[in-house]
């Protein structure tokens, strides 16, 4: 039969937001006004992302969480928008992981993580003779131990020998780990990052004009068919073959956005909802774009999502800057 559906690999955790009107100085305290729990990280995000935004895609999930009251959660909340949760391992080491968010209406998150079970996440908790998907999107590596230290290079190749799509994306973070990716481009088919990583993946200031001239060099660096690349005035999109696509952001009304942490987990959701569906350059650009768009409407990860069609809708009338 021949391969269908996304799966989505990597870590599962659970998100305790807690809502302040400002963030403190060190040394000051400030009140929480509400506290509330969601699900996050990649696996999460991106797949009840894409079941939002195409419901008839089959979407699998892929990770690790403890026998524990979050670990139930995360499945739960899974499987209500309709993610398959067959691949995901229940261990009964450690904490499913969670994450303590401090959380300012309208603005910036700051995120204190634990990495608990996805820590252990590795090649040995995919099956790849349950689910043989037409894709594989592995994320988010520079989180996740084993990946990291290894296993993220030995999925890519499994996946590549049985046929799957590969995609991955990373965390932005302020280090050297960056080269640990670079072994691993050979075997990725796509690659979703932002301005930062794609600077710190090739030692290319990630300015405006640079965007383009990164992208184009991490297919000389081994990406397989296509390197896409978001900032916050808009996006690239650079194939095996030279082709280089940009698309500028919309101009979003002032009040639109709630809160920003699920934007970049929608963008890729949408790209990968592109790609899956065989689209040009700029309709997976805009595909990924809009899905953003939808995700800053709410406070949470995933609840402002809607599906593809009623998502092109809502944009029509946003203006691009």
């Amino acid at each position: 039969m021949k391969n269908k559906g996304i799966a989505v690999a990597g870590n599962i955790l659970v998100d305790i937001i807690n809502t302040v009107s400002k963030y403190p100085n060190e040394g000051e305290l400030t009140q929480i006004s509400s506290v509330s729990r969601a699900v996050g990280g990649c696996v999460p995000n991106v797949a009840i992302d894409l079941k939002r935004l195409s419901p008839s895609l089959d979407v699998f999930a892929s990770g690790k969480v403890s026998n524990d009251a979050n670990g139930e959660y995360a499945i739960g909340v899974l499987k209500d928008n309709g993610v398959n949760t067959e691949n995901i391992v229940i261990s009964d080491n450690d904490k499913t992981s969670f994450t303590q968010v401090m959380s300012i209406n309208g603005g910036q998150r700051t995120f204190f993580t634990y990495p608990g079970s996805s820590a252990e996440f590795g090649i040995e908790d995919i099956d790849f003779n349950k689910h043989c998907p037409k894709m594989l999107h592995l994320g988010y590596f520079l989180l996740l131990k084993k990946v990291d230290d290894g296993d993220g290079i030995k999925i890519l190749k499994k996946a590549v020998e049985k046929g799957i799509k590969t995609s991955i994306d990373l965390v932005s973070e302020n280090s050297d780990r960056y080269k640990k990716i670079l072994h691993c481009l050979p075997f990725t088919d796509y690659l979703i990052i932002n301005e930062l990583e794609g600077g710190r993946l090739t030692e290319i200031e990630p300015t405006k004009d640079n965007i383009s001239v990164i992208a184009k060099r991490l297919i000389q660096l081994g990406v397989r068919e296509k390197v896409v690349i978001h900032y916050s005035d808009g996006s690239v999109c650079a194939d095996k073959s030279g082709n280089v696509t940009t698309l500028d952001s919309f101009s979003l009304p002032n009040g639109y956005i709630k809160g920003t942490t699920g934007a970049g987990d929608a963008f890729c959701a949408g790209v990968l909802l592109g790609i899956y569906n065989d689209l040009s350059d700029k309709e997976i650009l805009d595909y990924g774009r809009t899905a953003a768009v939808m995700a800053l409407r709410e406070a949470d990860a995933t609840s402002g999502l809607v599906t593809m069609k009623e998502a092109k809708e809502i944009v029509k009338g946003f203006e691009r800057k």
